[in-house]
């Protein structure tokens, strides 16, 4: 058996960083969450994820700070960084995404979708998963709370 990718969830909406976490938990990932992007830098360097999902708009520092900040570490310049927004992206930041090596999903997302996007971010091939076939995982999200 092969020991449990970790990834890192960074969301300052406690309930969706939850909810992403707890579904991840259910396929077999170790989760840490982080509510800031000073938080979610200081785990990044001590946990050493697999894999980051990234809230853009947060305050202080936002989805696109926390990158740059990230990338400039060695050992994180190709850790792979899914960003999930509600917010419009226009081309410049988008630009700016693709040079900082992240993908961009938009909310809603759902929690089939976030699967897939993570193990697409981990070099998996998509499958069905033990939480889906099993039931715990919806196909929708239905937190509509503002970023």
């Amino acid at each position: 058996m092969t020991p449990a990718q970790t990834i890192l969830v960074i969301d300052d909406h406690v309930s969706l960083a939850l909810a992403f976490a707890l579904v991840l938990e259910r396929e077999g990932y170790v989760v840490h969450t982080a509510h800031t992007a000073e938080d979610g830098l200081r785990l990044a360097h001590s946990e050493h994820p697999a894999a980051i999902i990234l809230d853009l708009r947060m305050p202080f520092i936002n989805g696109t700070g926390f990158l740059y900040r990230l990338r400039a570490s060695p050992r994180h310049r190709d850790t792979p960084v899914m960003v999930v927004t509600g917010a419009a992206v226009n081309e410049e930041t988008r630009a700016e995404l693709t040079d900082l090596r992240a993908v961009v999903r938009f909310k809603p997302l759902g929690m089939t979708e976030l699967l897939t996007a993570v193990r697409a971010l981990l070099g998996n091939p998509p499958g069905s998963s033990s939480a889906q076939a099993s039931g715990l995982v919806s196909n929708s999200w239905s937190d509509t709370a503002p970023e």
